[in-house]
């Protein structure tokens, strides 16, 4: 069988969330996930750190077969995409992808906030990069971008704590912080893979005027979109429906996890990094 999957990388669970939507909006493609659990979170690394362990596995799944490779993580789309795009990829596989979930998010957020004024709820790591505040400035630059750095969101779901009261307080705190610093913001942005798992809880302590954004959906059209623009590319890809999973952790912790995420089971295999 030619296999030349999609890889989709994540540092943890999270990606399975938008691989799940690419699933549903592409499904006749192979897909390959890497989640780092092993190394995860991300959020609080470094850049040279997350830059270091993304290229890694963008190398593996390189070495996979994948001729494409979407970072379904903020955080590495924040702090490695851009120099494995400029720095890395010319000299690995020319011929190659990798892309983000950030460009395709910042393409449209901005069509959704009447009032121009948007909240992003993000790891410390996407943050302190930067990058959303930069992209949207590209495609709207009257849109006010407000970001508040949510560092036990990702625990907590990782935990199996996200439907427990303590996340509450944790929910409801940064939600608080992120509306204090402006009181017109329509549209909420969860810049994170990992954080669909806790929309039930985060749309408490939301008022109900403010659009919740998530970005499956966004970057799932976005994929859509990008291989009916790119046939070189679209053709590399290979179409037998399969998928195939992969950890650098426990492939038990794994799976019992990512049917929270993908939604169905799933059996993973072990790979390590580093």
């Amino acid at each position: 069988m030619n296999q030349h999957p999609i890889g989709v990388f994540d540092s943890g669970y999270g990606g399975l969330t938008v691989l799940k939507t690419f699933i549903d909006k592409l499904p006749g493609y192979d897909y390959l996930y890497l989640g780092d659990n092993a190394r995860a979170p991300y959020g609080t690394r470094s850049f040279d750190t997350v830059y270091r362990y993304t290229l890694e596995c963008v190398k593996w799944l390189f070495g996979q077969g994948c001729p494409l490779v979407i970072l379904a993580c903020n955080t590495a789309s924040a702090k490695a995409l851009r120099t494995i795009q400029q720095k890395d990829l010319p000299l690995l596989q020319p011929g190659n992808r990798v892309l983000g979930v950030i460009r395709p998010t910042t393409e449209v957020m901005g069509a959704f906030t009447k009032t121009q004024q948007v909240g992003l709820l993000a790891t410390t790591g996407t943050v302190q990069s930067g990058s959303y505040l930069l992209e949207m400035e590209k495609f709207f630059p009257q849109v006010k971008v407000y970001q508040e750095a949510c560092p036990m969101w990702v625990p907590l779901v990782e935990n199996n704590e996200y439907e427990n009261e303590g996340a509450d307080y944790f929910v409801k705190k940064n939600i608080d912080n992120l509306l204090a610093q402006c009181g017109s913001i329509d549209t909420v942005l969860l810049a994170c893979t990992h954080y669909p798992l806790l929309a039930k809880k985060i749309r408490q302590y939301l008022p109900e005027h403010i659009q919740l954004l998530t970005q499956g959906e966004i970057v799932a059209g976005s994929l859509a979109d990008y291989l009916s623009r790119h046939p070189e590319m679209e053709k590399r890809c290979s179409k037998n429906g399969s998928r195939h999973f992969y950890t650098t952790d426990s492939v038990e912790d794994f799976d019992a996890h990512a049917t929270l995420f993908f939604g169905k089971p799933i059996q993973s295999e072990h790979v390590s990094m580093g």
